[in-house]
């Protein structure tokens, strides 16, 4: 499988679609990152998965899984010797409370969903660690009675802010402090208790400068008699934290030694997120899991594209059994291109473990390798054509496809002259089933049809059009050639009968059988009559042009013209013929070419002098030579050859 096949087939959509159930970065990069599995028992392994979540998703919807992706850098972090800090370990007690919550949830799930309830028995014993933690931090700060040290530590400190207070209270109370003041209330700056004391008192109060105001008439000074309590305050500040880093560092410990059990819980927790995301996107689509098959059956029942939503249309198909090319023929716009990529689509969801959006009894083979011929694939940077880049792609398929590939290719052979781009998909599907792939092919070529009925291994398939509303149904018809319905649509429409039958006449050399007879009151109407009427003097003058047009296109020896299909120049030697053919030299050579696939360029009035000698352009200089000499005498043993 390449990345041209998944982004052909939109299957990187799918997987976004997906990975917006996810709760996890991990979960979320490896749904992104899913690629087919060729293993019949992994994938159907996976399948059961999906389908056992989906069942537990139908008891509860809320499945307790943990955004766990911080866990595992946490855990770096303390094998480096770094502490912890309390919010890291709040979140590290979330999740492990969703792991208890989690190995609840699954512990009555046995009976519905056997092999992914297994999953959380491999949860470590992780009691003490959370009761540890409990203990510890609170409301993402270490609590007052993690440690005995601490409970003390900070009673102290409560006593010393206490004494703080009392004490800036009394000094503004006091009449020492009392008339100085700029305000009555205490103030604290950086940190500080300070008093607001007038400018012009500054030199009456012992103590330190913290502040002064924007106007400058205050100062905030800190009084000696609070200095020496926050000293006190500071020291015992000094010993909180490093009582606090002791025990940041003593659950981090204890957190290292759990670390095997956190990284199985994680890579668990995990898995969950990785199975329940498809299974929530099972629900999504009203998805089922496919049956794999070894008989490269494709069994599709009423699956419909997942991109398309409610615009999907059922599409069901049973191939494979005694053919391995399908040959889809329709109108634009008709769903074949659709098909294609809804058949690709579902090998890639089955192979990656993914539910298809289809009823129940889908099967499906497993292939090695997808290829997919749709879209123009026109490269500008390459200077590449449509028609030459889908080349391209399809070289590259022959040398890489085997009997276990699929290939997908969309109107084959298109983009260049019809005759020989059809013939040329005919033998690239032949030796595409020869090289042992699986085909599906779309084309719109009625000789592709021929060939694919005529063809063992090939089968025909046709998207269904309704006549009455001149819509298709987007329906595909498995054994029925397509056909293009144009002289239907016409008849439907009200193109004239008599044109519909001179139509029909050219191209099928019949008349056709599905005209419902028009009564002549009908066919008088200036609906119909109109269209068949002949302007008269109109067409004397058109048959008059045509006739000068025909003089004007006779062209004498030396007149240059144009190769319209090339735009090479050449010289006319000599013509018409009957045919209408000119025999003219180009590069030398002389070859016939039909005049209607000739413009001409100049005359040879223009370009050479009166009698001017041809022979000079047409002949070699031996004929010359030798005619020269017939003029004057007779020249033995030479037979003169045009």
């Amino acid at each position: 499988m390449n990345q041209h096949t998944f982004l052909t087939l939109e299957f990187n959509k799918v997987l976004e679609q997906i990975a917006n159930y996810t709760r996890t970065a991990w979960a979320k990069d490896n749904i992104l990152q899913i690629k087919p599995k060729y293993h019949r028992h992994i994938i159907e392994k996976e399948l059961l998965e999906v389908e056992e979540a989906k069942k537990i998703l139908q008891i509860s919807s809320s499945v307790p899984i943990h955004s766990t992706d911080v866990i595992q850098n946490y855990m770096e972090q303390a094998n480096k010797g770094l502490f912890l800090n309390p919010e890291q370990f709040m979140l590290i007690l979330s999740f492990l409370d969703h792991c208890q919550k989690l190995k609840r949830f699954m512990k009555n799930k046995d009976a519905v969903a056997p092999n992914i309830t297994n999953f959380v028995y491999s949860f470590g014993d992780m009691t003490s660690l959370m009761e540890k933690i409990n203990q510890s931090i609170r409301n993402g700060k270490v609590d007052d009675h993690a440690t005995n040290e601490l409970l003390t530590i900070r009673r102290q400190m409560y006593q010393i802010k206490t004494k703080q207070k009392e004490k800036a209270s009394a000094l503004l109370k006091s009449k020492k402090y009392a008339p100085l003041l700029q305000e009555n209330y205490l103030i604290e700056r950086e940190g500080q208790l300070v008093l607001s004391i007038k400018k012009e008192h500054r030199k009456k109060v012992n103590g330190t400068i913290v502040d002064t105001s924007s106007s400058g008439s205050t100062i905030y000074i800190e009084p000696a008699e609070l200095a020496e309590i926050r000293e006190q305050l500071h020291y015992m500040k000094l010993a909180e934290e490093h009582e606090v880093e002791k025990i940041l560092y003593q659950l981090t410990a204890l957190f290292l030694t759990y670390e095997i059990e956190i990284k199985v819980a994680t890579d668990v927790m995990y898995q969950y997120d990785f199975i329940f995301a498809k299974a929530k996107y099972s629900i999504e689509i009203n998805g089922t899991s496919p049956i794999l098959n070894n008989k490269k059956i494709i069994d599709l029942n009423e699956v419909r594209h997942p991109l398309l939503k409610e615009k999907a249309v059922p599409l069901t198909i049973s191939f494979g059994a005694n053919e391995r090319a399908l040959v889809i023929t329709g109108p634009n716009t008709g769903g074949k291109t659709v098909t294609l990529k809804t058949v690709g689509l579902m090998i890639l969801f089955a192979q990656s473990g993914i539910h298809v959006p289809a009823k129940n009894g889908t099967s499906l083979p497993i292939f090695t390798s997808i290829f997919v011929d749709i879209g123009d694939g026109q490269s500008i940077e390459s200077n590449l054509s449509t028609f030459s880049s889908r080349l391209v792609n399809m070289i590259d398929i022959l040398q890489k496809v085997s009997s276990d590939s699929l290939v997908l290719a969309d109107e084959l052979g298109s983009g260049t002259d019809p005759s020989e781009g059809m013939n040329l998909a005919v033998v690239l599907l032949k030796q595409l089933f020869e090289k042992g792939a699986t085909l599906f092919a779309t084309t719109h070529y009625s000789e592709m049809k021929e060939f694919a009925d005529q063809t063992e291994g090939f089968l025909n398939a046709s998207m269904e059009f309704d006549l009455e509303s001149l819509l298709p149904t987007y329906r595909l018809l498995i054994g029925e050639a397509g056909k293009s319905q144009a002289f239907q649509i016409a008849h439907k429409l009200g193109l004239h009968p008599c044109l519909i039958e001179e139509a029909h006449q050219l191209t099928y050399g019949t008349k056709p059988k599905f005209l419902t007879p028009l009564t002549q009151e009908t066919l008088s109407n200036a609906f119909y009559s109109d269209q068949i009427k002949i302007n008269k003097k109109s067409s004397i003058s058109i048959r008059k042009e045509n006739k000068e047009t025909k003089e004007l296109e006779k062209w004498n020896q030396g007149d240059t013209v144009e190769i319209l299909k090339t735009g090479e120049t050449a010289v006319v030697y000599q013509g018409p013929n009957e045919k209408g053919d000119y025999f003219i030299v180009i590069k030398g050579e002389k070859i016939w070419i039909n005049h209607r696939r000739l413009r001409l360029q100049q005359r040879a009035e223009e370009l050479y002098p009166e009698g001017y000698d041809f022979d000079i352009l047409f002949q070699s200089k031996k004929y010359r030579k030798l005619k020269k000499q017939m003029n004057k005498r007779h020249v033995n043993d030479f037979l003169e050859e045009e």
